[in-house]
């Protein structure tokens, strides 16, 4: 199968692998699309089976930062970086300069961000080679680390979905969470903070064990997390995590979490719906990082200091977009995925065509 014919490519504008012999580098950047502005997403390192694995990999969370950002009514489109290596053992300040000069060679049409493996010191040696780095510190523009802030968007949209599938507040929910790193731990001190009882899982176990200490989690293997009883279900890992193996053993009643690309395919989007459980569109629930990466992107393109205000704003706005989403999923009885592709994909042709016309 080709690039061209992969199920995952969907349109894409740029596909780019970069390689430097010096520092080990090899980096997969793609490009979904760019008809709101240029495009955005975090990179992550992590170490794949395959080169083709890393660009299907690109390629679906490229498209999902489109849609993505198009819910959170951003002027960006989506993009996104892989680093084939282990981000325990493989990391040096030459591999992320040598990361830099691949994202400045796209010529601003790619802004980039931490993701899984990566942390915003490791951008700083990126930040070298390029000024489309966003999520740093040091200077009037930085907004920091994002993972508090999508924490803080994915807390809000669980709530929601507690409040509309259960009736009720996060008081005594069980959520059963895979996953605590950046942005899981954070959501796990606002759950246990809001009185629900958490029930997690990592595969880092100094991490684990210290969530567990300061949120009094119970802890479970990684394979145990789909058979807990909790009423929530919160992927805050890898995607794909719900399939059509791991479903029928999920108890929750609701599925909201931070990771990307949740679901494994759009059938099994389907079978959730089937089993009467809520999903929280993943790009929808978990878009609090990008707007604050966003909020720092524009301050750098317009000379000004950072704007919380701005994306406190802009959160807000994310929470009406879900409401939206769940009133329409239940009014036309839909999946909500379905419901939210739909509203992205329309966004997004809006904006390539009007794009189209200034041209």
């Amino acid at each position: 199968m080709t690039l061209f014919d992969s199920p995952d490519f969907e349109g894409h504008e740029g596909v780019h692998a970069f390689f430097d012999e010096r520092s080990g580098l090899k980096c997969v950047i793609a490009v979904h699309s760019t008809a709101r502005g240029p495009a955005a997403g975090g990179c992550r390192m992590w170490p794949y089976a395959s080169a083709e694995a890393a660009q299907n990999d690109a390629l679906r969370l490229s498209r999902a930062m489109s849609f993505k950002n198009a819910m959170a009514d951003l002027d960006l489109g989506g993009g996104k970086a892989v680093i084939l290596g282990d981000s325990r053992t493989e990391k040096t300040p030459a591999l992320f300069e040598a990361f830099g000069r691949a994202v400045e060679a796209l010529g601003g049409r790619y802004w980039t961000a931490e993701d899984v493996g990566v942390s915003p010191a490791d951008l700083v040696h990126a930040r070298k080679a390029t000024r489309h780095v966003a999520g740093l510190e040091g200077h009037p523009a930085a907004s920091g680390d994002p993972s508090p802030v999508t924490a803080e968007g994915v807390f809000r949209g669980l709530r929601l979905c507690v409040r509309r599938a259960l009736g009720r507040d996060l008081d005594n929910v069980t959520v059963a969470m895979q996953g605590v790193g950046h942005v899981g731990g954070h959501l796990a001190d606002k759950l246990a903070a809001a009185g629900a009882r958490l029930v997690i899982t990592d595969v880092n176990p100094e991490v684990l064990h210290a969530v567990a200490a300061r949120t009094g989690a119970r802890i479970v293997p990684p394979a145990a997390i789909f058979d807990a009883e909790a009423e929530v279900f919160a992927p805050c890992a890898l995607g794909g995590s719900i399939n059509a193996d791991t479903l029928p053993r999920l108890r929750a009643r609701v599925i909201a979490g931070a990771a990307n690309n949740q679901l494994a395919d759009a059938a099994t989007g389907q079978a959730v719906f089937a089993r009467g459980i809520l999903y929280a569109p993943d790009y929808v629930l978990n878009g609090g990082g990008i707007i604050n990466v966003a909020g720092e992107i524009r301050a750098l393109e317009c000379g000004e200091a950072f704007d919380p205000a701005w994306v406190e704003a802009k959160l807000d706005r994310l929470a009406r977009t879900l409401e939206e989403v769940l009133d329409r999923a239940k009014a036309e009885h839909r999946p909500t995925s379905d419901v939210a592709n739909e509203i992205a994909r329309s966004r997004i042709s809006l904006a390539a065509e009007a794009k189209r016309q200034a041209a």
